[in-house]
């Protein structure tokens, strides 16, 4: 069965607002074996709204639709489809009166608008709104199932997954299983060339090449009558890859570079500091990210200037006047200094010129330095050229020193 999602709000077309809700429902569809043809989106605008409907209906047998169901003037998602479809609009005791206990649970007062997200297509299927005051619904006519959810992303899915989700079981003929390969320290273009021959005869399961910030993924996808068999199928082609790639691929169905090390440092009961200036924080943001990093994570010193290096690491004025700050044995020096002020198994420092300008050392912009030290381990240290722009040069260094800890950790 096609299947399309239209998400509706203007704010999705002005670009202030991501469109997370098709990305979201259609990697869920992708679980079920129901394939998404089209992604539309389209503004407040019930004219805009009914042409896209329109053209829906002639193509697409599952209409998803997001957005558009909440109590103000432009939220006419509801309206627009009852008319398109020739459904008329009821009003659900039950769901009023669960917008009326919402309100008085979180002590705010009811306006008359409220009440219009109590109406909804006559006979349809009602998804209860768990998550906020908007309930969803789905309705079949015509051989066209059309689903309506909420807009705000954590209400939407919810909802997908508990009211949509079993809906739409029914219509699933296969099981879809896909399983991810994460690479850093070799580019797309690199990856693409070394696997192309064998990424050319796969047919099912498939294997894709996906850029991400700073980093590379392989989606392999398979597709069986059952999701353990789909998944069985997996199993020889991502244990080839990891084979083909080697020490380049930081881990198989994990979340990021920094999910990784922090598992990798709970499973062999070490702790980790940080020493960081050019990047500024960025890496302890992402370790922090996760829940759980307090267990292995003692915490990091953003050392901007050669004062702080210095008051801070311990980092001596007479290292820094002779090789600059962007050295490796300044870098070395931090990396030392956290180890000890924070107590750490695992310290790891970084410090460079993010760019685009000079500083009027020589020093290339990009021009980055890093160190590991380690209670157990001789230091590490390396010097990397990561071009001019400072986002970039950024968020490359943070993944590079997190990196040295997965390596430093597994022995590599």
């Amino acid at each position: 069965m096609v299947v399309e999602i239209i998400a509706v709000g203007t704010e999705l077309l002005l670009g202030g607002t991501a469109n997370t809700d098709a990305r979201d429902i259609s990697q869920k569809l992708s679980e079920l074996g129901l394939h998404v043809y089209f992604h539309t989106v389209v503004g407040d605008n019930p004219g805009r709204l009914t042409q896209a409907l329109r053209i829906a209906k002639e193509r697409s047998d599952i209409l998803i639709t997001t957005g558009g169901l909440g109590p103000t003037y432009d939220d006419l998602t509801k309206e627009t489809i009852a008319a398109c479809f020739g459904k008329k609009l009821v009003r659900h005791e039950e769901i009023w009166t669960r917008i009326q206990a919402y309100f008085d649970g979180i002590h705010r007062p009811l306006t008359p608008n409220n009440e219009r997200q109590a109406f909804l297509p006559e006979g349809c299927v009602v998804f209860q709104n768990d998550w906020g005051t908007a309930p969803g619904c789905a309705f079949e006519t015509g051989g066209k199932h059309v689903l309506m959810l909420p807009g705000p992303p954590r209400e939407c899915l919810s909802m997908f997954e508990h009211c949509a989700r079993p809906y739409l079981e029914k219509f699933s003929k296969e099981s879809i299983v896909s399983r991810q390969v994460r690479i850093f320290g070799m580019g797309e273009a690199a990856v693409e060339y070394k696997l192309r021959a064998y990424m050319e005869r796969q047919e099912n399961p498939t294997v894709a090449p996906y850029a991400k910030e700073g980093e590379v993924m392989l989606r392999v996808t398979a597709r069986a009558a059952t999701p353990e068999a789909a998944r069985a199928m997996t199993e020889p082609v991502v244990e080839e890859l990891c084979r083909v790639l080697g020490d380049v691929v930081y881990g198989v169905d994990v979340d990021s570079l920094e999910a990784r090390v922090l598992t990798l440092l709970r499973e062999r009961g070490k702790t980790l500091a940080l020493a960081e200036s050019c990047t500024g924080g960025l890496i302890a943001g992402r370790l922090t990210e996760i829940p759980g990093a307090s267990l292995v994570f003692r915490g990091g010193a953003v050392a901007y200037s050669d004062a702080a290096k210095t008051a801070m690491l311990g980092v001596s004025e007479r290292l820094l006047g002779l090789y600059g700050a962007v050295s490796e044995p300044v870098a070395l020096a931090m990396a030392r200094g956290a180890l000890v002020q924070m107590n750490a198994d695992v310290a790891v420092a970084v410090t460079g010129l993010a760019g685009p300008d000079g500083d009027g050392s020589g020093t290339a912009p990009g021009t980055v330095c890093l160190a590991l030290a380690a209670r157990d381990a001789e230091p590490v240290v390396h010097t990397l050229l990561l071009g001019a722009d400072r986002r970039r040069v950024r968020v490359a260094a943070s993944g590079h020193a997190l990196d040295m800890v997965r390596r430093h950790l597994l022995g590599l």
